[in-house]
């Protein structure tokens, strides 16, 4: 890769632009990416507000930044698959269905992180 040659700061910029392309795709292409980040955008500010300390202002947004993180890890494993054929294929399923579940158990933690804060 020509890329990779790059060092120091070089690698730092170009990393943040590959990051940011990415994000982007992610807004343009995915719905679900879309509602969980707008979803966290709009909790973030509540979680300030409603954490007694920073370790639970921490926690609340920790765990809604979690479900954007694995909504990205999964929306590239569905383009990775989506790339390989679009013919069905057991393994093709399988590795879609497991990070769709991943976001579900992600999604879980958030609720649990929320409600043992906020009860």
């Amino acid at each position: 890769m020509a890329y990779a040659q790059h060092k120091g700061w070089r690698r730092l910029i170009n990393a943040t632009g590959y990051s940011w392309a990415g994000l982007k795709a992610a807004w343009r292409n995915e719905e679900a990416f879309r509602q969980e980040a707008l979803l966290c955008a709009a909790l973030v500010p509540v979680a300030l507000w409603l954490g007694d300390s920073a370790i639970e202002q921490a926690l609340l947004i920790s765990s809604l930044l979690l479900v954007v993180i694995v909504e990205l890890l999964n929306s590239g494993i569905e383009a990775v698959v989506d790339r390989i054929g679009q013919e069905r294929h057991e393994l093709s399923g399988r590795a879609k269905d497991i990070g769709s579940a991943a976001v579900f158990v992600a999604l879980l933690n958030a609720a649990v992180v929320w409600l043992l804060i906020l009860l």
